[in-house]
């Protein structure tokens, strides 16, 4: 390190009086902070929020574990570090416990409650979510709340909760927004600091390790771009251009001869045809390129690659490092039972993984999922193939990402990726302080274009827009604890109001500018003989008539004598104008006709104005008509409401069919079903099959009081359905039961294979469908009335058993 000038000395020296706390924490580190980390921690340490926008992997987190610093440092302050998905909360638990010990740190995550009076607790967003709902005790002495991954303010299903939180945190409590690199991160910035205070912006687009991407032609690897392959130099490689213009001109292949090389009825072909897995896997690790994510868009197919892999013989690792791995699979997996371990593909995965291969994806259990994290994280793996769920959050940088397609089955067709999803999967390649650069590489098809994946690869737009809407639940909360008036400003506050006005100020400049036009048009337009504007309204009127008329003969002959009389009329009232004879009449008309269709732009415009002004406040006030319709709200003379009974139990549920649970328990649906056919009724309200997968028979259904109950519950649906339609509301899916059967006999005991060749779904899945009817499940435990609340304990008892009962905290 070269030694600091006179000058350098002095500013660091200044640095250091004004933020002791931030020297104290940067002399602890083993390696110094980046500028924007520097600045993110100076401005906590002024007591100020802040937003920090990063690539993926650029160290966004030294700023929450300062935030943590700072805490410590006081006698009584305490944080919250709030992560979207458990998994991450798991993992942050662990590093925490590591840095502060256990004594110090808890752990909220719906199903698991470790040390909640601790000063440091890890959470997921919802659970504090329903802690500022509840007005728990445990948000008295906070200081900081961490809000990890803040940009799934975006996600249409969750992002709600984001936005409810950032809002009705008590003021006092300081935010640290972690978010990758958006494109509107300003925009965002000062809605914060419209809803929170003093918040600071640190925006920060360079990747810490460089990116060189690449292409792969065949067996050809070269770069994407012009001479260094960084896409700074924004020009394509025109090696790239000539191989893909060659590509896409060579002949159809018709069969395939030995090595890999196409033919067709004129011989062997120029071009290579694409390299399967295993021999892209070894060209990799001859470039000494690997560790390597290959990104692949299906869960089935990222099992697949692994199996042909591992077929292909191929092994990427040493004597030592098998043994290495045997010991941390069987120390993770201790707990799963040996009648399991073969329908879980345990063996045939414990095979990829001691060849240094693996899948990460939704499906995997849980315990299978962190293994292949903690072994990534270890360089014990080599090749790990991912759906894009590992772009999200999971620590698991790797030397090189693969793409092998660029586009992705969004549940209705194939979309392209985005420029976002682009920058955020290629965010994994290069790791800090180990890697010199990071590498991407796109296997190249003859459907790609050189200069679309060029934009693609060097656009870094990922705006970030709000999916707020208020919810029943939230209603019932907002209006209990602030009142109707007070919670539509409230309302009116969210990042998805603040977009709608910023929209709205656009949209009334270009209205105001369009207005100006008109006024401009009316004297070229204006006629001394009489109104031309009256004139011109007659003439439009009489041409839209006669084009909507040329079939006049077809219509029946009321509607036939009607048309005519009316066009009659109009022709007549023409002639008659005083500015018919004018004999700058068609002079006029012009300038009428471009005043008409500006005058139409306009209108639309305001139309588009007025849709949007309030547009949050408006959906409440549905929301609430539904609410009072169904006695869960009454209002006042005066216009106030208030809860009811029932609106007291529905602030207690949470979830897509909030409303629909608690009507159920309203109605008494529920009363009579034992504890597995609880658990199949609450699986069926939180299960949302595959767009493929149809509806299920009744005999696939449980038997018993399950069945009426059912139907009932999904009669229940329809009204409700129809009563949200009439309110311009939108509803919730039609219930679905085909995991059902399935919950019902995981809760009598059944054994886990003949579980899952019911639930036909990988385990994973299972679990994860498991976890949320836990979820529902207890709820119905603190809610319902007694008899239901009993049985949902009992089914609690009955389901989180094997492996739904493994937990990632060690």
């Amino acid at each position: 390190m070269s030694e600091l000038s006179a000058a350098e000395r002095y500013a660091a020296s200044r640095s250091s009086s004004k933020h002791p706390q931030l020297t104290t924490f940067r002399s602890d580190r083993t390696f110094d902070l980046d500028p924007f980390q520097i600045a993110s921690c100076e401005s906590l340490e002024q007591g100020r929020s802040v937003l920090v926008a990063a690539p993926t992997g650029a160290g966004k987190t030294v700023v929450a574990e300062f935030a943590v610093y700072l805490t410590m440092q006081s006698a009584l302050g305490k944080i919250f570090y709030t992560t979207p998905i458990k998994a991450l909360s798991n993992q942050k638990f662990n590093e925490l416990c590591e840095e502060w010990g256990e004594s110090n740190v808890g752990l909220l995550t719906g199903d698991t409650n470790i040390n909640s009076g601790a000063r440091i607790v890890v959470m997921t967003t919802e659970v504090l979510r329903n802690m500022l709902y509840a007005e728990s005790d445990l948000i008295d002495s906070l200081e900081f709340v961490v809000m990890d991954e803040v940009h799934y303010l975006a996600d249409r299903f969750r992002g709600a909760v984001w936005e409810e939180v950032i809002i009705h945190l008590p003021r006092r409590v300081r935010m640290v927004s972690l978010s990758a690199t958006v494109s509107n991160a300003e925009e965002f910035g000062d809605w914060l600091q419209a809803v929170r205070g003093d918040t600071d912006v640190i925006v920060s687009e360079d990747r810490p390790v460089p990116l060189d991407q690449h292409v792969l032609v065949g067996h050809k690897m070269i770069d994407l771009f012009d001479g260094s392959g960084k896409a700074s130099t924004g020009r394509v490689n025109p090696e790239l251009v000539q191989l893909a213009n060659a590509a896409s001109r060579a002949p159809h292949v018709r069969n395939r001869g030995r090595g890999g090389r196409s033919f067709d009825n004129r011989g062997p072909r120029t071009h290579e045809a694409r390299m399967d897995r295993p021999d892209v896997i070894d060209m990799l690790g001859q470039k000494n390129l690997l560790p390597a994510i290959f990104f692949i868009f299906s869960r089935a197919g990222c099992d697949q690659a692994v199996s042909q892999v591992v077929r292909s013989g191929l092994r990427l690792t040493t004597t030592e490092e098998r043994e290495e791995i045997r010991e941390i699979v069987d120390e993770r997996c201790r707990t799963l039972l040996d009648e399991d371990l073969g329908v879980l593909g345990y063996w045939e995965w414990v095979d990829g993984l001691e060849r240094g291969i693996a899948a990460h994806h939704a499906g995997l259990l849980p315990a299978f999922k962190e293994v292949v994290e903690e072994l990534f994280q270890r360089r014990l793996l080599r090749a790990v193939f991912a759906t894009e769920t590992l772009a999200l959050g999971v620590n698991m940088p790797a030397r090189t990402v693969v793409l092998e397609k660029l586009d992705k089955y969004n549940g209705e067709g194939r979309v392209p990726l985005s420029p976002g999803e682009y920058t955020q999967l290629t965010g994994r390649a290069g790791r800090r302080g180990i890697d010199v650069e990071g590498h991407s590489l796109i296997q190249w098809s003859n459907n790609l274009d050189p200069q679309t994946v060029s934009n693609l690869a060097s656009r870094r737009t990922y705006p970030l827009n709000s999916s707020f809407k208020p919810t029943y639940n939230m209603a019932i909360n907002l209006v209990t604890r602030f009142g109707r008036e007070r919670t539509r400003e409230i309302l009116e506050s969210s990042f998805a109001q603040f977009q709608a006005d910023r929209a709205v100020v656009d949209l009334a400049r270009k209205v105001k500018q369009q207005e100006e036009s008109l006024s401009g048009f009316v004297e070229p337009m204006s006629c001394h003989l009489g109104d031309f504007e009256e004139y011109s309204t007659i003439r439009r009127k009489l041409t839209d008539l006669e084009r909507d008329s040329k079939n006049l003969n077809a219509l029946p002959r009321a509607q036939r004598d009607k048309r005519s009389a009316e066009l009659a009329r109009l022709r007549k009232n023409l002639k008659a104008h005083a500015c018919h004879s004018c004999p700058e009449r068609e002079d006029h008309a012009r300038w009428a006709e471009r005043w008409w269709r500006l005058k139409r732009e306009t209108d639309k415009l305001v139309q588009q104005i007025n849709a949007r002004t309030g547009a949050v406040a408006r959906v409440f006030d549905r929301v609430c008509d539904v609410l009072t319709e169904l006695g869960y709200l009454t209002k006042s003379s005066g216009g106030a409401l208030a809860p009811t009974t029932s609106g007291a139990t529905l602030s207690r549920i949470y979830g897509e069919r909030d409303l629909l649970v608690s009507e159920a328990l309203r109605k008494g649906l529920w009363i009579g079903l034992d504890a597995p056919s609880l658990a199949a009724m609450a699986c069926a309200i939180v299960f949302e099959p595959r767009r493929e997968e149809g509806t299920v028979s009744e005999r696939m259904l449980p038997r018993g009081r399950f069945r009426d109950a059912f139907a009932a519950t999904n009669e229940l649906w329809a009204k409700l359905d129809d009563l949200e339609h009439d309110n311009k509301l939108s509803g919730t899916s039609q219930l679905a039961a085909g995991l059902s059967l399935a919950m019902y006999k995981w809760a009598q005991g059944t054994r886990l294979d003949d579980v899952l060749f019911d639930a036909d779904m990988p385990a994973g899945d299972f679990v994860r469908w498991t976890k949320q009817t836990i979820d529902l499940l207890d709820q119905l435990s603190a809610v319902a009335e007694p008899e239901i609340a009993d049985n949902a304990r009992k089914a609690l008892d009955g389901i989180r058993r094997g492996v739904v009962a493994y937990s990632g905290v060690l």
